[in-house]
């Protein structure tokens, strides 16, 4: 399949890897990209062999956010009943398989909430982060009031999203919103070896830990606690638990099949 706005290239068989290509604009969100991204995305949930995913943009730009010429004109019940931004966006949230986003340069408005819908951010030593829509006479429709709390606290939140300022790598790791900071030469490296890491494991098991991570913002502890338990019971079913317990008392690399 082509695509216009998006790149995929297959690496080491099990990674995907999902590249924003619209660098004119910095990766603008626009429609057809979404489309497209959701695309990709749906063929790789769907790709037995494709067990992680890697979304990453330009040197310059994650992406620099929705593409505001698409937005500008449209009226509210335009917006309402499109279902504009939760149509198409919320794919990546919906993706089952792990999804590593891998930043450089701007992600900011829909870039940083694209980027918090992903598993984990690993990012460039030149990347920043922001929420800037209060400098259009908006607010962040793509989670960003929402997601952004779960991740750095209300009082940052707050500060991103009422000031419009940007957050350099290094703020943004001290603040929880990324997993790691990495020299911009070796980000698509350093993502790839994450990526492989986590392909090279038990696909339903990683899956299971995604599900249960994800369902701890969502419920009560006591909830979220009797939901992993039954997946932690759950696991006792694969013939991946069989063989890695195995391998560890048998002092082996494990074998696993994805059952």
């Amino acid at each position: 399949m082509s695509h216009k706005f998006i790149r995929f290239e297959k690496e080491d068989k099990k990674v995907g890897v999902i590249t924003l290509n619209r660098p004119e604009v910095l990766n603008a969100l626009g429609g057809q990209l979404i489309e497209e991204l959701g695309q990709v995305l749906k063929a790789c949930e769907e790709d037995p062999k494709i067990h992680c995913m890697i979304l990453m943009g330009s040197e310059k730009a994650f992406t620099a956010g929705a593409d505001i010429k698409e937005m500008q004109a449209k009226i509210y019940s335009e917006a309402f009943l499109e279902d504009f931004i939760t149509k198409g966006w919320e794919k990546v949230s919906a993706c089952r398989k792990p999804i590593i986003a891998a930043v450089s340069g701007y992600a900011l408005g829909g870039g940083c909430e694209i980027a918090m819908m992903c598993d984990m951010i690993i990012a460039g030593e030149s990347a920043k982060f922001g929420q800037p829509e209060v400098t259009i006479g908006t607010l962040p429709g793509a989670g960003g009031t929402q997601r952004l709390p779960r991740s750095v606290g209300k009082s940052k939140a707050m500060d991103l999203c009422l000031t419009g300022r940007m957050m350099d790598a290094q703020e943004a790791e001290r603040a929880g919103l990324i997993s790691r900071v990495v020299p911009d030469a070796v980000l698509k490296k350093e993502a790839l070896a994450i990526a492989q890491t986590i392909a090279s494991y038990s696909l339903p098991v990683v899956m299971m830990i995604k599900e249960s991570i994800n369902r701890a913002f969502e419920t009560p502890l006591s909830e979220g606690l009797k939901f992993e338990r039954r997946l932690f019971h759950a696991s006792f079913s694969l013939e991946d638990q069989k063989e890695g317990m195995a391998a560890f008392l048998e002092k082996r690399t494990p074998k696993f099949k994805g059952k």
